[in-house]
């Protein structure tokens, strides 16, 4: 009976030493993984922040372009002075 005890407890040992490899494999792979994500997750808000820049450039820019569009062209209505009075009057 001792030995069948010293058998199992041995066989005990080795299989809770295979689940805590197992167990820290596992939790290695996770932190890996999460690692990854994390960097992969910083290269993306990087990218948006600069799209983010990039748009309120060009939007900066194409209000100067639309300002400076309207003062090249003159408006195509005349003002209600320069209006001739239709002919009925």
């Amino acid at each position: 009976m001792p030995a069948l005890v010293a058998w199992l407890n041995t066989g005990l040992y080795i299989m809770n030493n295979l689940m805590t490899s197992e167990l820290q494999e596992h939790i290695e792979q996770l932190e890996s993984q999460l690692t990854f994500q994390e960097d992969t997750i910083a290269q993306l808000n990087d990218a948006i922040t600069n799209q983010q820049w990039q748009i309120d450039k060009l939007t900066r820019q194409l209000k100067l372009l639309s300002n400076k569009i309207q003062q090249i062209q003159p408006s195509q209505i005349a003002s209600q002075s320069e209006e001739t009075p239709p002919p009925h009057y």
